[in-house]
């Protein structure tokens, strides 16, 4: 019988996500996935799960799900607290919760991410070969919600013993290594300097598509708007405020506005994790 779990708080925003999409941009269909991969995959490695074995992703107030029957997880990424029934229980390290009872991912105390990975993964229906929940396209399964059932999948292998895992912390300043993009011409050599000198900050208004950025606007030095080209992951684009945008795995494929940069794809875990009011500062890579 296919074990089941119940949303009894699906929390601010609790999506499903595994490694996503890659490879359908020319289709317009984005990545996709856990916008922290590196906390996914170890939350997974804990329970003998396949590193991309579909987890849900928290944002920022956590959520609580009731089981069917007795499952163990992992609650990792974002540093919050856990309960079974109301009891402190482990976060980062493997949880047995029974049958009937309440496991409580509370709201993050740093960071903004925390990820649950249950043993046998979350077993939502792939579309185009991923389980995850694609904000800007509306693929995969829609955002959780209170009272909603996601089925669990059968552990491949018994869950291994414990051990201590090294859980990065959230960064008190995101430092994202940067290399040209295809439109820094775009810009004046004064905002170039000031891109990669200038501390900007996590905007509030950031999400699954982009990290947004407030601080000293980019001056253009070429006038107009561009036709639509490409865009890829971690591309960091300037709308017409001037303020940075960093592009995360929810991205749209095209767009018009131009890419003064790119941030390699192994600094992306951090931006996932940097909370509203974070210091973000661009470096050359």
């Amino acid at each position: 019988m296919t074990t089941k779990l119940t949303a009894v708080r699906s929390g601010a925003l609790t999506t499903v996500q595994d490694a996503g999409r890659p490879g359908h941009a020319h289709l317009g269909v984005p990545r996709s996935g856990a916008l922290d991969a590196p906390a996914m995959r170890l939350a997974n490695r804990l329970l003998g799960n396949a590193s991309d074995a579909a987890v849900l992703e928290t944002t920022l107030t956590g959520c609580a799900l009731g089981p069917d029957q007795d499952v163990t997880v992992v609650v990792g990424g974002a540093p919050c607290p856990v309960t079974v029934d109301g009891r402190p229980a482990a976060w980062g390290a493997p949880v047995r919760v029974p049958a009937g009872s309440v496991l409580d991912v509370g709201t993050a105390t740093a960071g903004v991410r925390s990820y649950v990975a249950v043993a046998g993964g979350v077993a939502a229906e792939p579309v185009l070969g991923s389980r995850s929940t694609d904000l800007l396209s509306g693929l995969g399964p829609e955002p959780l919600r209170d009272g909603d059932v996601v089925a669990v999948g059968t552990p491949a292998a018994p869950v291994p013993a414990p051990v201590a895992a090294p859980w990065p912390g959230p960064p008190a300043e995101l430092v994202l290594p940067v290399r040209p993009g295809p439109r820094a011409d775009w810009f004046t050599a004064a905002a170039l300097r000031t891109f990669t000198s200038a501390t900007y900050r996590v905007s509030p208004h950031s999400n699954r598509i982009g990290l947004r950025t407030e601080g000293p606007p980019l001056e253009r030095a070429a006038a107009g708007e561009l036709p639509s080209e490409g865009m890829v992951l971690g591309a960091v684009q300037v709308p017409p405020d001037g303020r940075p945008v960093l592009f995360l795995h929810d991205h749209p494929t095209t767009g018009g506005y131009p890419v003064v940069a790119v941030v390699p794809e192994p600094a992306l875990a951090a931006a996932a994790q940097a909370a509203a009011g974070t210091p973000v500062r661009f470096t050359p890579a």
